[in-house]
């Protein structure tokens, strides 16, 4: 029987908190046991190494993937229960359906209810991301100073005392492929927008130094600055509007921990620096002192104080345990790695410990996948930082969906081996591997490489070849990419030539000794012998080119060949400008570009690693991993894996939860080589290559068909000043029915037995008075506070008999409901809403219009000059270049593509476009929840006033029509419309919704029709 795990393995939005998990067992594995109501605990156990000493000789060989540290371990701490205790206060704090009660500030709260509610156009934020910003919301905000919280923060400063003795870090953890991009652009968001409003609070900083662990990531992190074109929060629409410019405030510097070095402080020779001594013979300083190399690192940084810090893949960063010496202990491989890990961490921590000493911290938040302690520290490799508040796993990743499920051997016929041989290659072939680098290893043979090896690469590529063909039948217009992860250069360079082909010194001249084993990664003409013009394979030292510094001579040696060829591709590209790159700059592009349409890695189908692939490296195409090196502890296979882990597709499936939330496909990374011990019993799958994209944008020839429109941020009724008064009628009652607010009569009963009812008696406590003080504060809060400002609560004596009558003489209840029943948020906004608008029509019977579109002070407009994104939606409507500003109509429906072909055709439209990636939003109450709308269409035609003078026409295509959709109606037509019109400065608006698909055309024609009447009428 196929257990759940691997029959549905994706069981949760990835856009909502996870509400069920998969039964695993003690060792991590999955049980023949169906979902489990409720979240996964955050339970770490962690990977256990094996040891480097034991008394019986034998060493314990490591299990899973992670396993609840024994109190009694080295390691000392398990953060653990800190994290589910802070989740579950963050759950409860979540569920407050009031912002007022949130305890934050006005700017915090709007970000909330935007990340939270907003209809984003494109990628959305993965319920993950929310949470770990909302972690760090919660501890600053709220939790900070409050005494039933105390023990919280005297177990982060226990962890930082020992481990960061001179600072305090948070450390959030999410899966790889996550997003921690985005987190971090949401971080910064908060803090600085915040700082930007409140410049002498001491929770905030508009001022972050973010540091990287390579070039790589340096590069990749330039989307977090707000200047940058591509930046998140404009494209991924993560600040609203309104805030942009507050944002734009910030002060953000990307680096990588390599700039903390201290550099020779000149580059003189032994007579240059007796010259600059002059007479006295004062010794010059060879080294950049530490302010200078501050200075370097943070530039406009330095003048403020109390920044903020943002490590990227901070596992990279921590101090070694005192007291220990693991690095003199270790031996071999082991050693180096030690050393290699020790050095960068303590440069990486150093620097940031400096900096606090010269202008102060004000927060220093961790991301990583795998915020563990690594091979040297002192402590037991892959103890969890102790410091983590937020826990997003891999297998919580692959039950929502967010990556992909990874495939791993689970047996084979080699008849004398204990477990498949490629579930871990290198106990097979490590000892017939160089041992060393390819500048001590000599001239190998490619030839020579271990048979279980070349099984390994032929079975995989076997698999990679059908994969290949379907994206090519799609067509798929850039390959899926296979990787090799290898131990050295010496390796690699085997793994590479043999699979590529290769080339020797023969007779004075470069020949081609072999074209390479497998055809579609060969980087030679099978016929000719020659190199293809575009290489297939590249050979990459992620390590050594993250650093910014030159490639070692053994590597740009063994690289020479395809950085020339990159090199001549590059220049035909960009011209004779791009000789001037770097050798490191040029590899680092191609490797970054990998997978990228139009760019220079585009086509690059295997990919041969040095070592670890880089954090950084992104490539969402990777559907192939072959792990060629030692593995010792299941982190290592989590970060090697990781780099396959990223979704290829961001389009919800068809399958959905019980609750009807439609969830991701699954997509899958199949790996030979890693002995990572998770998900492993096979399953046969269709894999659903990604969909080719099209670019949608503004056409630059059409620009006079452009559609300018009003960005608005609320609404405001000029109520008098002098009185606030309210007439019911029938039509202001609110009847309370078990259908609203769920059944008041239950009867339970067991199989045997007394039964009994149960019904909300407990509201019967609850008198009208009490009621009727927090609807009218609900009242106060809700209709009559002006932007950020403080609720008017000087209104509440004006208001509360205004309320008290309508509890009197308006509200029924029926069915076992009860009056107290009007305090639940959704049932409250009900009222509230009522009464305000009986407020509002008493203020207006005079007839004067007193409804005006508040809007957005820093970007009181948009147009369609600025649209411009790329879709997999194959549904396209090619719009005219008559009527349009923007090339397609990105169709949701054919619903939507009938309005086009409807609106095309008839001749008083003037201009049209869907409101997709447009900017335009419209602000309306769901409950208590401000949310915003995003209509289908704006349509500018000739109604007879001529086209100096449009009317704009906002319309939405809609089929079910339920109460939300009611609620966005009723804004359109009673408060932004009027409120728009009620300006002057945007020309006439109007709205208008369609609902049958097969009366378009002739509910268009008679809408025109309608309103060309109304101008011969005047």
């Amino acid at each position: 029987m196929t257990k759940p795990f691997y029959a549905e393995p994706i069981l949760n939005s990835p856009y909502l908190p996870p509400t069920r998990h998969h039964a695993l067992g003690d060792d991590g594995q999955p049980l023949e046991h169906p979902p489990i109501e409720g979240r996964r605990r955050s339970k770490y156990v962690t990977p256990v190494p094996k040891a480097r000493r034991s008394k019986s000789g034998l060493a314990r060989g490591q299990t899973s993937l992670g396993f609840d540290a024994e109190e009694t371990s080295e390691s000392g701490y398990n953060p653990t229960p800190i994290i589910n205790e802070i989740r579950g206060h963050i759950e409860s704090w979540r569920a407050l359906p009031n912002p007022n009660d949130w305890g934050v500030k006005p700017v915090t709260q709007r970000l909330l209810q935007h990340w939270r509610h907003h209809e984003f156009s494109n990628q959305q934020p993965f319920f993950c991301q929310i949470e770990a910003v909302e972690t760090a919301i919660w501890l600053a905000e709220v939790a900070r100073g409050r005494k039933q919280y105390a023990h919280i923060f005297r177990h982060l400063q226990e962890a930082n005392r020992d481990a960061n003795p001179d600072l305090f870090r948070l450390a959030l953890k999410l899966a790889t492929g996550a997003g921690k991009t985005t987190v971090m652009a949401m971080l910064i968001a908060w803090q600085s927008i915040n700082a930007a409003r409140q410049p002498n609070s001491s929770l905030f900083s508009r001022g972050f130094l973010l540091v990287a662990p390579g070039i790589t990531i340096k590069d990749r992190l330039r989307v977090l600055n707000p200047s940058d074109t591509d930046n998140y929060y404009r494209t991924r629409e993560l600040v609203p509007a309104e805030l942009m410019t507050d944002l734009g405030k910030a002060k953000i510097v990307i680096t990588n921990y390599h700039a903390f070095q201290r550099r020779k402080a000149h580059d003189l020779n032994p007579v240059g620096e007796r010259l600059m001594q002059g007479r006295t013979g004062q010794p010059i300083e060879k080294q950049e002192s530490e302010g200078e190399m501050l200075a370097r690192a943070c530039g406009e940084l330095l003048h403020l104080k109390n920044m903020v810090i943002i490590n990227d893949e901070a596992h990279h960063c921590y101090r070694e345990r005192p007291g220990t010496d693991e690095e003199a202990e270790a031996k071999g491989e082991d050693k180096e790695e030690a050393k290699k890990n020790n050095e960068a961490a303590r440069l990486w921590i150093s620097g940031l410990e400096a900096l606090k000493r010269k202008v102060g911290l004000r927060a220093v938040y961790d991301l990583s996948a795998t915020p563990f302690f690594l091979r040297g520290s002192g402590y037991e490799e892959g103890t969890l930082f102790p410091w983590v508040v937020s826990d997003f796993s891999l297998v919580d990743a692959i039950e929502c969906g967010i990556v992909k499920l990874p495939r791993v051997p689970v047996s084979d016929n080699a008849v004398n081996a204990e477990a498949p041989v490629y579930r871990n290659l290198w106990d097979h072939i490590g000892k017939a591997m160089p041992k060393k680098g390819a500048g001590k290893s000599g001239e190998l043979d490619p030839l020579s490489i271990p048979a279980q090896l070349q099984t390994a690469l032929i079975s995989l590529y076997s698999h990679y070849k059908t994969e290949y063909e379907e994206w090519q039948r799609v067509p798929i217009p850039v390959p899926p990419v296979f990787i090799v992860v290898c131990n050295n250069t010496a390796s690699s360079k085997l793994v590479y030539e043999w699979v590529s082909g290769w080339q020797r010194q023969r007779e004075g001249q470069m020949q081609t000794i072999h074209h390479g084993h497998l055809e579609l990664f060969s980087n030679y003409d099978k016929n000719t012998g020659e190199p293809l013009p575009r290489m297939n394979t590249l050979l990459i030292d992620s390590q050594q080119i993250e650093s910014g510094e030159a490639l070692d001579t053994s590597f740009r040696e063994m690289a020479a060949g395809e950085i020339e060829q990159f090199r001549r591709e590059k220049q035909e590209r960009e011209g004779a400008a791009a000789g001037n790159i770097s050798d490191s700059e040029l590899l680092r592009e191609v490797m970054n570009t990998v997978g990228q349409k139009g760019r220079l890695g585009e086509q690059i189908r295997c990919v041969v690693s040095v070592s670890m692939l880089t954090e950084g490296w992104d490539a969402n195409t990777v559907t192939h991993i072959l792990g060629v090196r030692a593995f010792g502890t299941q982190l290592l296979c989590e970060q090697v894996i990781g780099r396959g882990l990223r979704r290829q597709s961001y389009e919800l499936g068809d399958n959905t939860d019980p609750a009807g939330n439609r969830l991701f496909d699954t997509e899958y990374a199949d790996i030979l080589g890693i002995p990572f011990d998770f998900a492993t019993e096979p399953q046969k799958v269709t894999k659903n290559p990604p969909k080719p994209v099209t670019r949608v944008a503004a056409v630059r020839e059409r620009e006079r068909l452009a559609i300018r429109f009003p960005r608005v941020a609320g609404y405001r009724s000029e109520l008098p000043p002098d009185r606030i008064s309210a007439t019911f009628t029938q039509d202001w009652t609110l009847t309370l029915t078990p259908e609203l607010v769920g059944p008041c009569e239950t009867r339970l009963e067991g199989l045997v037995g007394e039964g009994h009812d149960i019904s909300p008696d407990a509201l019967d406590d609850m008198r009208p008075n009490s009621v009727a003080v927090h609807l009218t504060k609900r009242l106060v809060e809700r209709y009559f506070r002006d932007g950020d400002q403080d609720p008017p609560y000087h209104l509440y004596n004006l208001i509360q008999p205004i309320t008290r009558r309508w509890i009197q003489n308006h509200l029924k209840t029926t069915g076992g409901t009860k009056i107290g029943m009007l305090t639940y948020a959704e049932i409250a906004e009900k009222a509230a809403g009522l009464i305000y608008k009986a407020i509002v029509r008493e203020a207006s019977a005079d007839g004067s219009p007193i409804v005006k579109a508040m809007l957005d002070p820093y970007n009181p407009h948009g147009s369609t000059n600025h649209v411009a994104f790329n879709t997999s939606k194959t549904n396209l409507w090619t719009t005219s270049p008559l009527k349009s500003h923007i090339n397609y109509v990105v169709c949701d429906s054919d619903w939507e593509a009938e309005f086009a072909r409807v609106v095309e055709g008839h001749p008083a439209t003037l201009s049209y476009v869907k409101n997709q990636a447009l900017g335009f939003e419209v602000p309306y109450l769901s409950g208590s929840v401000t949310r915003r709308y995003l209509p289908d269409f704006i349509v500018q035609l000739d109604d007879g006033h001529g086209a100096d003078d449009p009317l704009n026409f906002v319309v939405e295509i809609k089929g079910f029509r339920g109460l939300d959709e009611q609620i966005k109606a009723q804004t359109m037509e009673t408060l932004w419309v009027p409120g728009v019109n009620n300006l002057k400065t945007f020309g006439r608006w109007a709205f208008a919704e369609f609902r049958d698909a097969f009366a378009i055309k002739d509910e268009w024609g008679k809408l025109v029709a309608r309103f060309a009447e109304r101008k011969a009428d005047a």
